[in-house]
């Protein structure tokens, strides 16, 4: 059997063990350790990994994971998403859907600080779904605005999806962050208007609510200040200059922290909580990419990524054909698989296509993360879908799904958008070259 067809058979091994729910980073690891075995013979693979493990581990830049970890588990331990919710919510929430439209920006701006969607739908579920039953919303329109705003922790960042994307494909974190900042947003006006558009054919699924006076919207911002110094210090930093992405990682932390003190929400039982969590979050994404590491050896080791590349150039297909076919397969997988787990399989093979296709790296980083959003709200698997449901009781899947089609519709603009205006995406991180 050729180098080539082993690599084609261990890639179906590792789907059946994930199928199987094997985790990811032992299924990647084993095949990659029996697979270097059977090409490279034992001598090579015990060598490998003796070393890779810690080579992978090693560098600083991958300091700045369990940093923007911490700022999101403390960010959340300090009740933010509760001030964020009540802040957008007093200058819209009496707009007709306007409870929807305030659920978009407070996950908008609460997945900036936390960084991770499943985490920011898990939390903003808990605050924004109770108030939008209360006010009569239909559960479909309510749960989809949480499980759609929720992807936008993924975008926008600090996200720790594209601070992985950076380092593995050895691009600027700060580029990466500034990149995805008017994304971010053209995301978040497009969720707010595929809310507007179902209260326009359905006026009863969101319901205006009563106006916030001046009083009550200037005592909202000042609840809601110290958020945005935040994030402002953080990414406003790495924009400007004046620190590293890890140092910037190291302040929102303790930033973080130092507002869940202000607010009495840390207590010894909240803080060792909160570095469990950070441990374990941080120690499943390290084992990841030992993992990925193995399997990216064996990879290699096979040639399936230059076979690939030269596949792909003979086939003569325009480069953005190649890409919508690309984007339609990270839709597909991210339907079954989460995002994190998606991103270190595929790059290994993606990213060299990319670069013999002459597109921008930091570009198609973006889209690959718009694209990944796409999959957590997908029917009938999207895992930001599951998460909800498993947050609010009595919530169908059925009825889940209705609601977050013209989230999608959204999704497609977006991603459409960003295709043909790459300045869109580009524009920011070129004062920073």
């Amino acid at each position: 059997m050729s180098e080539t067809a082993i690599g084609l058979v261990a890639f179906g091994v590792m789907f059946v063990l994930i199928g199987l729910r094997v985790p990811i980073a032992i299924a990647m690891a084993t095949v990659g350790a029996i697979g270097g075995l059977i090409l490279n013979g034992p001598d090579s693979v015990i060598f490998v990994m003796g070393s890779l493990p810690f080579e992978t581990v090693f560098p600083y830049s991958l300091s700045v994971i369990p940093l923007f970890i911490m700022m999101g588990v403390f960010a959340a331990r300090a009740g933010l998403s509760k001030s964020l919710y009540a802040a957008v919510h007093a200058f819209i929430g009496h707009y007709r859907g306007g409870l929807g439209m305030a659920t978009v920006g407070a996950c908008a701006a609460f997945g900036a600080i936390c960084g991770s969607s499943l985490a920011t739908a898990a939390t903003m579920s808990k605050v924004a779904m109770p108030e939008m039953r209360k006010r009569n919303y239909h559960d479909g329109l309510a749960a989809a605005s949480i499980a759609a705003g929720g992807t936008l922790g993924v975008l926008i960042p600090p996200s720790v999806i594209m601070v992985i994307y950076a380092l593995l494909t050895e691009q600027s974190i700060g580029q990466m962050f500034a990149a995805a900042i008017i994304p971010g947003i053209v995301a978040t006006l497009l969720y707010m208007l595929a809310v507007w558009g179902q209260t326009l054919v359905n006026p009863a699924a969101g319901p205006a609510d009563e106006r916030v006076g001046m009083r009550g919207r200037i005592q909202a911002l000042i609840n809601v200040w110290p958020v945005l110094l935040l994030f402002s210090v953080v990414i406003g930093g790495i924009y400007m200059g004046w620190f590293s992405p890890t140092e910037a990682a190291a302040i929102g932390a303790f930033g973080a922290f130092l507002l869940a003190a202000l607010k009495r929400k840390l207590n010894r039982e909240v803080f060792l909580d909160g570095l469990g969590e950070t441990a374990t979050t941080s120690g499943m994404i390290f084992m990841i990419l030992i993992g990925t590491a193995l399997f990216n050896y064996f990879v290699e080791t096979t040639g399936l990524p230059h076979r690939l590349v030269g596949y792909v150039g003979e086939l003569g297909w325009a480069p953005f054909a190649i890409l919508l076919m690309l984007i339609i397969f990270y839709i597909l997988l991210g339907c079954v698989m989460d995002a994190l787990s998606m991103l270190l399989l595929t790059l290994p093979f993606v990213f060299p296509l990319i670069q013999s296709l002459g597109f921008d790296p930091i570009w198609f980083g973006i889209i690959m993360v718009s694209v990944v959003e796409v999959g957590l709200i997908t029917p009938p698997v999207g895992m930001n879908l599951f998460v909800i449901m498993a947050t609010t009781p009595g919530l169908k899947l059925g009825t889940v799904s209705r609601g977050v089609i013209p989230f999608l519709l959204a999704d497609v603009v977006r991603i459409t958008l960003l295709i043909l205006f790459p300045a869109l995406v580009l524009w920011l991180p070129s004062f920073m070259q």
